[in-house]
């Protein structure tokens, strides 16, 4: 293919880029897209790889080549480049599967193992290969560096597991489990790194080294590894940077985008001729919705001449909408592309323009142009898979217990950790928990009790007393607590029958009106599972004619707003009219901007009452809302005032309610008997708590992060400004934005000249709660719409603020917040994909000493998604608890610890709402036949008792779970499990991880099925003795009785251990439930 190496298109505006650089790229395998930021390279490389898809039907590969700086640590870097390097290497680009990379000058340019020295540091591994498993984990980790852990979670570690490798090649998205059958390699699955499930198979694996700054490995620029038929299209002057000048040298075919109609020296120069798609709009006086059949019409004509027509939607949503109205417009003849697509903007190119893909012209008709949409999605190119973990829920992790951790045991009460060592008798190993009680007294316990334990939790910081072992004071505590859920769960409930018999308002079921389904489509994410449920469980109270009470709770950024939105649509359909409650003015303006863009496409008014409106503002909004005419009004607790009222109100949306005062807060419980009232909180609640009160209390519990979400990366350090300025620039250059926080009014505006004169590029404006309402609100919405680079603020950002493109926060002295303010504070970034950072600097000179001590690190130490979780377990979460429960219920927490309370209380709620199996506690099995011990001396037990053959040994054997807190994790979740579906969940999430069950996990498996299906029958003890069954059943107000067959206790036939599993099995499975359970 004959190229000129150097050309330059002019008069090529920004929407044009795209469509650009897919016509010229179209006929190369590897097409590099050079910006000045890598926000730009990002979006012009997703755009370039959707059209390439949609106009060529090509599969691309799109990644990002980054270079270390303040935002990107080096480590991450490297592994970005060596993700890039492998695939030139071994990805065989065609134009059909093209490699799209994404860079700036700094990264094209950057130093990089020289191509023999890289095809030198690597291993592949194909599906049917021969491979010495320790030989090879011995060279991954002597050779290549990889560390061996437990588990395999981040780039560079790996994991050995029997015949199972898990490694994360630094090169690599995610890790991949290579599964062996003796030598030979059966398969090779990539898994997900946070739930360590598989998902789908690989055929080829390759394996980098890490990059070594030694200097004994040539090193060469990373540009000189493309392929000589490669295409470097350069936007916004990236070429003019002085690290590309090597490049310059180079014979690589160039081609450059100009905005102007300057060429540069020294390139084959063309102008291009073409207009934004928003031209067809200019003269059009209809709005809205008006405007779209008029845009049709205008494509229509444009593409009589031959050119292809894309109409593009952001979401399925719009593509379902605009599928409609060509159908309605009928216009003979037209027939465009409509498909999904997030685009900047539209095109109309001409035919001829181009030499390329587009040699027949194009009109691009966007989501701008069709919705009215302002600003674009930021670009999501793939990313690095990592161990993002939600709540920990019912687990205890062992690997995060230090030795004189606080337990409780649910039956002897308050210990402390002492270890786990294994125990031999005869041959036979066991591990056990080592407990401390009172009065050094010491209880073993076998780890496949371990779900007996729970971390020791209580409200505030006092030091727990520990029990006495086979002391009384522990029962009487236990029976203190329970009556207290009891009195607690009753209290609840009638409270909540209370409100169902007050009449309410019954609002439209989903399938009564199109557009609902319209609407939830056009939601531009995937929702989560949590969110799902909570949605669910809001349309569900909505459609009921009882008054909804319902609290959702999610860390901040994981989609309440969405769920909020779902419930004001639906109730606006239903004639009704919705009030959105906020806690500051801030928070209400950015509520009113996220409502009014996202219903912008459907006929619903929005409307603001805040500080940020005039009287004359405010009193034409209460008069249109008194008359019924607006359908959403957003607003601060001036819509709590006597003079507001709204005609037709059918639902309250509150955010924050715990930060209103006391007058509004009862104006609000009065509202609870009358309309709908859904309540917001980022303040998370423990999910015990959570799966206690259900039933009880209407609360939903959003704690999946979205898909790609990052943790946070926190730095704590003394004020340093050199580190200010390289956060800041690090951030500006890959086209983001800066928080910058300081929290005195007075010196404000000197900490933003210093800032300027740090960064003096940097586009800086200042807000804080003392300026006048309408010049904050023109400061915020400048920032959100990408108009300023740093905002210097007060603590006015700590709630609510959604600004995807700001992932840099900075505060200066940190140590004077309270933890739960700096976890709000660091939930302003990190809303979106990309890496973000929170600098926590502490004042100069100050001495990080006791309480801020322990709140700085543990604010770096919750870096984990969902992690509001743990944090809040010392502050945050327990205050959400203590909103619920009320102060007379902390002293029985104190006294039991927070999770055994929780279980109580969930039992309590269960009883009296007359739940199924609410009685039962669990069925404890004791089968003499069954053995949980482990051999090591190859000895085979016989069961002298009954002189019936060897035992059968039931348990998680250590050699195939080698890591002993993976195999704690695993006797817990198998000891949770309450149906056979979990028990099955559980055997395929076994086998995947660790690979075939061997016998004695596959016996500890039944087992469980067994004891699942005894407690759905009501059984509280399965026993053997020889051949004679023994199974206890329990009657809702009666004690536990035998089941008996013909007056005497049922007889096992069989003499095999594993028989008589299958026997007791059939036997239960035969039974009815009790009477009224």
């Amino acid at each position: 293919m004959s190229v000129q190496p150097r050309r330059a298109l002019t008069g090529v505006p920004a929407h044009a880029w795209a469509p650009v650089a897919c016509s010229e790229g179209a006929a190369h395998g590897v097409i590099v897209l050079l910006a000045s930021n890598l926000g730009a390279a990002e979006t012009l490389a997703e755009e370039t790889a959707q059209l390439l898809t949609l106009l060529n039907g090509a599969q691309p590969i799109a990644r990002t080549l980054t270079e270390a700086d303040a935002a990107v640590p080096a480590f991450e870097a490297d592994c970005d480049l060596l993700g890039v390097l492998s695939l030139l290497r071994h990805g065989k680009h065609d134009p059909q599967r093209p490699l799209l990379i994404a860079c700036t000058p700094g990264s094209l340019a950057r130093r990089a193992p020289a191509p023999e020295a890289a095809a030198r540091a690597e291993m592949v591994i194909r599906k049917g290969d021969t491979l010495e498993l320790r030989a090879f984990a011995q060279r991954l980790a002597g050779e290549f560096g990889y560390d061996h852990e437990a588990l395999c979670e981040q780039p560079g570690e790996y994991a050995l597991r029997g015949g199972i490798l898990d490694v994360y090649p630094l090169n690599a998205q995610m890790p991949v489990r290579i599964d062996l059958f003796g030598d030979k390699v059966e398969s090779l699955r990539p898994f997900d790194p946070a739930t360590q499930r598989s998902e789908g198979e690989v055929e080829g694996l390759v394996i980098c080294a890490p990059r070594v700054d030694s200097g004994r490995v040539a090193e060469a620029p990373f540009f000189r590894h493309l392929p000589a038929d490669v295409l470097i299209v350069s936007v916004d002057r990236s070429h003019e940077d002085v690290l590309c000048a090597e490049l310059h040298a180079t014979q690589l075919p160039q081609l450059i985008l100009e905005e102007t109609d300057d060429a540069p020296a020294g390139y084959a120069a063309q102008a291009l001729e073409s207009q934004p798609a928003e031209s067809l709009l200019i003269g059009s006086a209809t709005e809205g919705t008006e405007h779209r059949p008029a845009l049709l019409r205008a494509a229509a004509a444009l593409a009589k001449d031959g050119r292809p027509c894309l109409l593009t939607g952001d979401t399925d949503g719009s593509v379902d909408r605009l599928n409609a109205e060509v159908k309605a417009a009928a216009i003979r003849g037209f027939k465009p592309r409509i498909c999904a697509g997030r685009f900047g903007g539209g095109l109309l190119l001409a035919p001829g323009k181009l030499a390329g893909l587009l040699k027949d012209g194009l009109v691009l008709l966007t989501e701008r142009e069709l919705f009215g949409r302002r600003k674009r999605p930021l670009a999501s190119l793939p990313r690095r898979r990592t161990a993002v973990r939600a709540a920990i829920g019912r687990a205890l992790d062992f690997g995060e217990l230090a030795d004189g951790d606080a337990l409780v045991h649910v039956t002897q009460g308050i210990c402390l950790f002492r270890g786990i060592k294994a125990h031999e008798h005869n041959g036979r190993t066991e591990d056990f928990i080592g407990l401390e009680f009172a009065e050094k007294s010491m209880l073993h316990l076998p780890v496949r009790e371990s779900h007996l334990l729970s971390r020791y939790i209580g409200i505030g910081r006092a030091t727990p007393k520990l029990s006495k072992l086979g002391g009384g004071g522990w029962e009487r505590s236990r029976k203190a607590a329970e009556k207290a859920t009891a009195d607690l769960a009753a209290q609840l409930l009638a409270m909540q029958a209370a409100r169902s018999t007050k009449p309410g308002i019954a609002h439209p079921k989903d399938a009564d009106h199109a557009w609902m389904g319209e609407f939830e489509r056009s939601f531009p994410h995937r929702e989560t599972p949590d969110q799902t449920r909570a949605i669910a469980d809001v349309k569900a109270d909505m459609e009921r004619a009882a008054p909804m009470d319902r609290l959702v709770s999610g860390d901040v950024g994981f989609g309440k707003t969405e769920v909020a939105l779902r419930a004001a649509f639906k109730c606006v359909l239903g004639g009704r009219q919705v009030a959105i409650l906020a806690p500051t003015t801030v928070l209400a303006q950015q509520h009113y901007e996220s409502f009014r863009e996202r219903l912008a496409r459907w006929p619903i008014s929005v409307e603001l009452l805040s500080g940020f409106r005039t009287a004359k503002q405010k009193a034409n909004v209460r008069a249109r809302a008194a008359a019924g005419t607006v359908d959403v009004v957003v607003g601060t607790h001036a819509l709590l005032s006597d003079g507001t009222s709204l005609g037709k109100l059918g639902l309250v949306i509150i955010d924050e309610e715990h930060r209103f005062g006391v007058r509004h807060k009862e104006r609000l419980k009065e509202m609870r008997t009358e309309v709908d009232v859904l309540a917001m909180s980022a303040t998370p609640i423990p999910r015990t708590l959570y799966l206690a009160l259900v039933g009880a209390r209407d609360l939903s519990v959003i704690e999946t992060p979205p898909r790609e979400r990052l943790p946070i990366r926190t730095v704590v350090r003394s004020y340093d400004e050199k580190l200010v300025r390289d956060a800041v620039k690090a951030e500006l250059a890959r086209g983001g934005q800066v928080f910058y926080l300081h929290n005195r009014v007075e010196t404000i505006r000197a900490v933003a000249e210093r800032l300027a004169a740090l960064v003096p590029k940097a586009r800086i404006i200042v807000g804080h709660g003392q300026m006048g309402a309408g010049e904050l609100e023109e400061t915020m919405s400048a920032f959100v719409a990408g108009e300023y680079d740093i905002l210097v603020c007060t603590t006015i950002i700590e709630t609510g603020l959604d600004i995807p493109n700001c992932n840099t926060l900075i505060i200066e002295g940190a140590d004077r917040f309270g933890l739960a303010q700096l976890y709000q504070l660091r939930g302003r970034v990190g809303r979106f994909n990309r890496q973000a950072y929170a600098y926590l600097f502490l004042h100069r000179h100050a001495a990080l000493v006791g309480t801020a001590h322990r709140r700085l690190s543990a604010i770096r130490q919750y870096n984990q998604l969902g992690a509001g979780f743990r944090i809040a377990m010392r502050d945050l979460e327990l205050r959400g608890a203590g909103n619920i429960l009320g102060a007379a219920q902390s002293g029985h927490v104190a006294n039991v610890g927070f999770d055994l309370y929780c279980q109580l209380l969930r039992r309590s709620v269960a009883k009296l709402r007359g739940d199924r199996g609410a009685g039962v506690d669990r069925c404890e099995l004791n089968l003499d036949f069954i053995d949980h011990t482990q051999a090591t001396l190859g000895v085979e037990q016989s069961n002298s008792s009954a002189g019936e053959g060897p035992l059968l040994t039931a348990t998680l054997p250590s050699d195939w779970i080698p890591e002993t807190r993976l195999r704690i994790e695993a006797f817990r979740k198998v000891a949770l499990a309450t149906d056979a579906d979990e028990v099955a969940e559980l055997r395929a999430n076994l086998t995947d991880r660790y690979g075939r069950l061997p016998p004695e996990a596959a016996a500890f498996l039944q087992l469980a099925e067994i004891r699942c299906l005894g407690e759905a029958k009501g059984i509280t003890a399965i026993s053997t003795d020889g051949t004679t069954l023994r199974c206890l059943q329990i009657s809702p107000g009666r004690p536990s009785e035998p089941i008996l067959v013909g007056n005497r206790f049922p007889r096992l036939t069989v003499k095999d251990p594993l028989r008589k599993l299958t026997e007791i099995r059939g036997f239960l499975s035969r039974l009815s439930a009790p009477p009224g359970s």
